[in-house]
């Protein structure tokens, strides 16, 4: 047997624990506390610059309900915050199902959150490659590894976690959350999943696009690469 059909969903998932990693930060200063002021439990976890943002936005409230991703994972962000997400609590706490037992027992074992909610939006990577001058290096290093992961993980799970993706959708989101009693139905999550899914195509293929028109002797070049 499967342990990992599905065959019991809840329609409205109350949300209790948001893991909040952006790049794009506007809307965080209504979006974080609109969700505070629905469910006073809720608790955030969030990296690096993102949780400084929250800190600075919620005062003394952040004490109650704010931890970094790093004091949760047990593990410290590496230097210049190349790894940071990528962790087997972060995505156990997504992927995990309300009504399979096993999942339940895997949160219990190793003391892990179910994560209701992921807030992520990607290294600018399209943003950068329009500048003048850019370099294959800078390009290189806006190329998001943890946040499409955490975005797909959450989007595949549509049946418990939402996934948002664009801070255009934080009204709206609040306002379900604030007639559903803090929670999201599955319409809600269904449609967020579409969302993200489409980011994170749209986001490769401006990848696979730039990497296509360079040869390896550009990259090569590039970095003064000898033979």
């Amino acid at each position: 047997m499967d342990k990992n059909i599905v065959n019991k969903i809840d329609d409205a998932v109350k949300i209790k624990t948001v893991l909040v990693s952006v790049s794009d930060k506007s809307g965080l200063e209504t979006f974080v506390p609109g969700l505070l002021d629905i469910n006073p439990q809720v608790k955030i976890l969030s990296t690096g610059g993102t949780h400084g943002r929250i800190k600075e936005i919620l005062g003394d409230r952040a004490k109650d309900c704010l931890q970094q991703v790093s004091d949760y994972t047990g593990q410290p962000e590496t230097q210049g915050g190349l790894v940071k997400t990528l962790d087997f609590r972060i995505y156990l706490g997504l992927l995990t199902e309300t009504y399979n037992p096993d999942h339940q027992n895997d949160l219990k074992r190793t003391d892990s959150l179910a994560i209701d909610m992921v807030v992520v939006n990607l290294y600018p990577f399209k943003e950068t490659i329009e500048k003048q001058g850019i370099t294959c290096e800078n390009a290189r290093g806006n190329i998001d590894i943890g946040g499409p992961t955490m975005i797909r993980a959450s989007a595949k799970n549509f049946i418990r976690v939402a996934s948002v993706v664009n801070p255009d959708d934080y009204a709206g989101i609040l306002q379900s959350m604030e007639k559903n009693s803090g929670a999201l139905t599955l319409a809600d999550r269904f449609a967020l999943s579409q969302k993200a899914f489409e980011h994170t195509a749209v986001y490769d293929r401006t990848i696979a696009d730039y990497l296509g028109e360079m040869s390896v002797d550009d990259m090569a070049a590039c970095y003064n690469c000898r033979g």
